[in-house]
């Protein structure tokens, strides 16, 4: 899917769609919560949530007194409902509308999360890209927690084709520039009831050239 029709898909999807009623809803994410507290990220640390939509990451980081963090998301929709969601607390929120295999932070960020937005990059030159973006948007010795679908996970999402991942075949596709430290499988209930197979893992940015 070419990005025009990736943002077009994207924001028919959150036209049409309450929060409730994707697949992805999580009223806590709690594993990706846990990474935060088992790595000790301090409060005052550059946040970047990628592809969070309008997904209740934010808020949860919001009420443990986190003051920098970003949301960045393809869908101008998915930004809307959040901050009409947080209400007075989305001005304490930096909100991005971009294609995550375009954005080069002026700044980099010491924490970056990406929940379910890899796994859409099915073509190797977006993988490539994005990647690189990586490489250049966290800071050495910074964080990347990436979620995706594993390998006996679903094999399409709102009605697309979707990439699925092992740990071996992450952490490779991160070389050279990300050390995995941990990964955790996570089975992911829907609001429809359905399960999905997901794999979360963890990885220290080692640095590297700037592409």
């Amino acid at each position: 899917m070419n990005k025009s029709n990736r943002r077009a898909h994207w924001e028919n999807i959150y036209t049409t769609r309450l929060l409730e009623e994707v697949s992805w809803y999580q009223p806590v994410p709690g594993v990706s919560l846990n990474f935060f507290e088992r790595y000790h990220i301090p409060f005052n640390a550059r946040i970047m949530d990628a592809g969070g939509g309008d997904s209740l990451l934010v808020d949860h980081l919001l009420d443990r007194g986190y003051r920098d963090i970003t949301v960045l998301d393809i869908s101008s929709k998915a930004i809307s409902r959040a901050k009409e969601r947080l209400g007075k607390r989305a001005d304490r929120v930096t909100w991005i509308v971009a294609d995550v295999v375009d954005h080069v932070a002026a700044k980099p960020y010491d924490f970056w999360h990406d929940r379910a937005v890899f796994h859409f990059l099915t073509e190797e030159s977006d993988v490539v890209s994005y990647v690189n973006r990586l490489n250049h948007n966290i800071v050495s010795g910074g964080h990347l927690v990436i979620g995706t679908f594993a390998t006996d996970g679903p094999s399409k999402c709102s009605g697309i084709d979707v990439q699925r991942y092992s740990e071996q075949s992450l952490s490779e596709t991160l070389q050279p520039y990300f050390q995995k430290k941990e990964c955790v499988s996570h089975l992911h209930m829907t609001p429809g009831g359905k399960t999905q197979n997901f794999i979360f893992c963890s990885f220290l940015h080692l640095g590297g050239s700037k592409k």
